[in-house]
Formats: C-alpha cells, sequence, structure tokens
C-alpha cells in the first residue's frame, strides 16, 4: 500500500522498507504493519491532539517532569511552543514505559525505535502468526477466563514492582498473543509513587479485568485483588509473584472523612470519565 506521509519520512530514513497494511485506528493513534529488513513489525502513529477523543487529563500527566525549564514554562502557560512540548511529552511517556516495563519483565510489545511521533515496535501475533485480537474480540470458557485474569494481575503487580500503573487498562488495550495475554497503550501511563491518582488508577485496572472475565467467570465480581495488591504496595511487601487471595479487610479505626468525601468525588469523576470513553468507542 502507498505509505502515509509520515511513514513515508521513516522510508527515506531506511528505517523501514514497506508498508503493507493498516491495522487499526485507536482514540490516540493509527497503527500500520511494516517491513524492516526480514521482520514484520507495526508502526503507531500518534494523532494530534485536537484529533484524539482521549484527552491528556491532569490526573494522568501529574508530576511528569520535564528537565528543560523553558518548557516547563511554556507548558504551564499553555503557549504553542508549550502545547507542542507537552504533546511530545504525552508521546514519550508511552516509550519510556515501554523500555521501563520491557525491562522489569512485564508481557509488553518490544520498542524498536521512536522518531517524529511514530513509535516503531514489536508486531503481537497469534498463534497462526497473524496480528493478535484484543481481549474483547475473543471468546473465553470460565477455565481461560481465570487464567487470563490470573496472568494479568501477575503482569499489573510486576507493572506496579516497577512504578507503573497502566491508568486505562481493559479488554480494549490487552492483545491475546499465541503464549498468552501482551498489555498494549501506554502513553497514559502514570508513577505509582509521584502521582496522586495511582490508587485510584490501579483499582479501577483491577476491577476492569474482573468486570470483563466475571462476565464468564462470577467468581472474580467479587474479589478484592486491586485493593490488596495497593496494600501490599504501600507497605514494601509486594513483589513480582507475590501470593494473592483475592480478599481484602479494610483496616479498623477513625474514620477520616475528608478521604472518604475524596473517594466519592474520584468515583463520581471516574464514572464520568469512563462513559466518556464509551461513548468514544
Amino acid at each position: 500500500m502507498k505509505a502515509p506521509p509520515r511513514l513515508q519520512a521513516l522510508i527515506d530514513e531506511g528505517l523501514i522498507d514497506s508498508v503493507v497494511r493498516q491495522l487499526m485506528s485507536g482514540k490516540e493513534a493509527m497503527v500500520y504493519v511494516v517491513r524492516c529488513g526480514d521482520e514484520t513489525r507495526c508502526a503507531k502513529i500518534y494523532k494530534e491532539a485536537n484529533q484524539r477523543s482521549f484527552r491528556q487529563a491532569v490526573d494522568y500527566t501529574e508530576n511528569r517532569k520535564v528537565k528543560n525549564t523553558r518548557l516547563q514554562r511554556a507548558m504551564a502557560k499553555g503557549t504553542k511552543f508549550g502545547r507542542q512540548a507537552t504533546e511530545a511529552a504525552w508521546q514519550s511517556a508511552e516509550v519510556d514505559a515501554l523500555y521501563r516495563l520491557a525491562a522489569a519483565g512485564v508481557r509488553v510489545p518490544v520498542p524498536y525505535n521512536f522518531v517524529e511521533g511514530v513509535l516503531l515496535m514489536e508486531l503481537v501475533t497469534d498463534a497462526h502468526g497473524d496480528a493478535a485480537p484484543r481481549l474483547n474480540d475473543v471468546v473465553f470458557t470460565p477455565e481461560d477466563a481465570r487464567l487470563h485474569h490470573a496472568t494479568l494481575l501477575d503482569e499489573v503487580v510486576r507493572m506496579l514492582c516497577a512504578g507503573v500503573v497502566h491508568g486505562d487498562l481493559s479488554e480494549f488495550n490487552v492483545l491475546l498473543a499465541a503464549d498468552g495475554p501482551v498489555i498494549i497503550d501506554l502513553p497514559q501511563a502514570v508513577d505509582a509513587a509521584g502521582n496522586n491518582h495511582a490508587r485510584r488508577m490501579l483499582l479501577r485496572d483491577v476491577a476492569n479485568l474482573a468486570d470483563f472475565f466475571g462476565r464468564v467467570a462470577p467468581e472474580l465480581l467479587s474479589t478484592r485483588y486491586g485493593e490488596e495488591i495497593w496494600n501490599l504496595y504501600e507497605r514494601g511487601e509486594l513483589q513480582p509473584g507475590s501470593a494473592l487471595t483475592g480478599r481484602f479487610a479494610r483496616p479498623t479505626g477513625p474514620v477520616d472523612l475528608g478521604g472518604v468525601l475524596r473517594e466519592v468525588d474520584d468515583a463520581r469523576a471516574e464514572e464520568a470519565a469512563r462513559l466518556v470513553r464509551m461513548a468514544a468507542r
């Protein structure tokens, strides 16, 4: 097929040889299958901010640092230059997260290069060598649902041990490869220690997994893995492979009314955001 202009630049530079086909068009990017020598990879072209349905909510960008103070000032003022810098930081967040998580052994696509808003990375495939489907496009038996749920909980734990919370994990951004689930779409990933919303996002990610797999394995709906995982993390006891029970008892003692109200406000904001995401899909 004819290469889109932004991929033609990579062909001219010798980073890819040809464009095979468009793989998908998502809320923040378009993905193409490309050839690089003897390998088939994928190229993710990020959409401009005004073309995306996913917004750079302050919850996600909180505590993301830029070393250059001039850039920091421009981003804070929202100048044209600052908006361009914010956009670049948003795109590079996924690249940084992919390298960080791949090094930690998390099942994510292997990143190869990032040039001018285009991310070259591994093409995740199924048992037949075709592009792997999303979880949302696969029908599961109860046994398979329990297996993949447990596998993804292990990945969530490994991510958190690496200091990362996905922030938008669901059946729409997990691929089912030949050897199991692979987590994708990480531009909204947050730093677990540096973002005040990290706990809420982790609980939501884990709840999304339980809700999806619970459709065929209903016992998962009553589990409380998210709270258990975060509690272990806060206590410094979480490790890759930590044994989880799915049970969690809230500590007893004086009620933090302010904290409860913040939880209510967060829940309302999250429900509104969920409805926006569903409408976008």
